[in-house]
């Protein structure tokens, strides 16, 4: 499968946000409780962003964002890609779509939530986009069900500045060399938590509460994550 010929376009109507409730569920999984067709149409009314990727008819990535009480800032909610259409890089084009749209809607920052233990998921969202983080939550959500199932739900708080020198030259294709290597700080985290969890959830709890203390530790002192080695799997604090 290719990605040459998908479109990346806001969803239209209600079929359309009908559809990806039950996509929600294929991303995800059974157990997931998806964001429905009603929800997303207010959200969309008062000047959300609910979007997807498509081939033809066939719905491949879903993206959902909406306004917050602070000027100028999005809150990106959801972001999924069809399981047979991952590694396509279609997570990483819907989040520069996201961009575009926001700036061109006058939004110069948007945030989200996400596992911290999640290679994949820090690999685009520090690696590939730029985004930066200082907020750590525990147990954000509870107890969930699906995929996040059988560990403290976690998270923390990207921040992506849509304007900032580094976030300008990654949507050029640029990276620019990172000042802060040489003094910053590196933490390790697990390359693949889901097979972690399969083969030993008393290590997988062990990497949830080492990472935790270290990255609470780090943003107490004041430092921020600021890169992600891919390789490596390792966040860079300065």
């Amino acid at each position: 499968m290719s990605n040459s010929d998908v479109i990346l376009r806001e969803l239209s109507g209600i079929a359309e946000l009908q559809q990806s409730e039950g996509f929600q569920i294929t991303a995800w999984g059974e157990g997931e409780k998806p964001d429905n067709s009603d929800i997303l149409m207010a959200l969309q009314s008062e000047g959300g962003l609910v979007a997807g990727a498509f081939r033809g008819d066939e719905m491949l990535g879903f993206l959902l964002g909406f306004p917050t009480a602070t000027p100028g800032l999005q809150h990106s909610h959801r972001l999924a890609v069809h399981p047979a259409a991952r590694g396509l890089g279609l997570g990483a084009k819907l989040k520069w779509y996201q961009r575009d749209w926001c700036l061109a809607h006058g939004l110069n920052r948007i945030r989200w939530t996400y596992d911290p233990l999640r290679a994949i998921n820090a690999g685009l969202n520090i690696g590939v986009l730029g985004a930066v983080s200082n907020q750590y939550f525990v147990d954000y959500y509870g107890e969930m069900p699906g995929m996040n199932a059988g560990l403290p739900s976690d998270r923390i708080m990207a921040e992506w500045h849509l304007e900032s020198d580094q976030v300008c030259a990654r949507a050029q294709g640029r990276m620019l060399a990172s000042t802060d290597i040489k003094q910053g700080h590196w933490l390790e985290i697990p390359s693949d938590i889901d097979k972690l969890m399969a083969s030993d959830p008393d290590k997988a709890l062990s990497e949830r509460l080492r990472i935790r203390s270290a990255l609470q530790d780090h943003f107490g002192q004041g430092r921020s994550i600021i890169g992600f080695d891919r390789a490596r799997h390792s966040y860079l604090l300065g």
